[in-house]
């Protein structure tokens, strides 16, 4: 997504950037305090940073019949999670909102996001909700899928599973948003169409993953949805902190604001 604005491919005569790479939680903790001008943050984090941020139109990650799964080192089922420990990549996570309000009843074990698997072998949870890459190599090192939360979560909603989008300070002039926003949707347009390049530059933060995996990854995750996000990704957005207020795990409602 930011290979074009990383790369100067795609340029600004009012802004430019400084890029920080850290992983999600990390950056949805620190959107809580408005440390950056634009950020990646977790759908779910939202409630928590809205006085701050507004949401973009580009750069949404979108699980549609897909997305982060469960998994544990022997066959399970969906009723065996209740009450068990499962190590998950953060609370602030789209991926532990939707498991919550998949199973409300489970020991959630906070772990870095590759380190999930790891703790899951080592016995220290029972089962692990696996994000990023992960989700195409877990069944080549012996463990057994229980749940796909993207594709239980088309099935009951009919919608795609809003995981990540990207965020701008709300203090921000209207003109640098506009601005921010025009190369935030030109940089990954740039990329889609030069994908071999793009691909290229974002394997050096793959984790040695080879190739072919990292091409199915990106493939999963950046598309039409990224580029714009419509109508539809925002319907998303609003049902799963509807629906995560009325359980109990969001403390108030917010109206999802997208700029473009």
């Amino acid at each position: 997504m930011f290979y074009g604005l990383a790369t100067k491919k795609v340029r600004s005569a009012k802004v430019t950037f400084r890029h920080v790479l850290e992983d999600i939680e990390s950056l949805n903790r620190k959107a809580m305090n408005g440390l950056y001008d634009l950020s990646a943050i977790s759908y779910h984090a939202y409630p928590y940073v809205a006085d701050k941020y507004v949401l973009m139109a580009s750069g949404s990650s979108i699980g549609d019949g897909y997305g982060p799964m469960v998994v544990s080192n022997r066959p399970m089922e969906t009723d065996d999670l209740k009450g068990r420990k499962i190590a998950i990549p953060g609370t602030m996570t789209s991926a532990y909102l939707t498991l919550k309000l998949f199973q409300p009843d489970f020991q959630p074990v906070v772990a870095p996001f590759d380190k999930i698997l790891d703790a899951v072998r080592e016995r220290s949870a029972d089962a692990g909700l696996i994000i990023h890459e992960a989700q195409l190599t877990y069944d080549r090192e012996g463990f057994h899928r229980i749940i796909d939360l993207g594709k239980w979560w088309k099935t009951t909603h009919g919608l795609p599973l809003p995981l990540g989008g990207n965020v701008l300070l709300r203090s921000l002039p209207p003109d640098i948003q506009s601005e921010c926003c025009r190369l935030m949707r030109e940089s990954i347009q740039y990329a889609l169409d030069n994908h071999d390049e793009a691909l290229t530059y974002a394997m050096q933060f793959a984790r040695d993953m080879e190739q072919r995996l990292a091409e199915k990854f990106v493939g999963m995750y950046v598309n039409h949805y990224t580029v714009d996000a419509g109508d539809r990704v925002p319907a998303a957005v609003q049902k799963l902190l509807d629906l995560g207020h009325e359980a109990g795990i969001i403390p108030r409602r917010v109206q999802v604001e997208f700029v473009r």
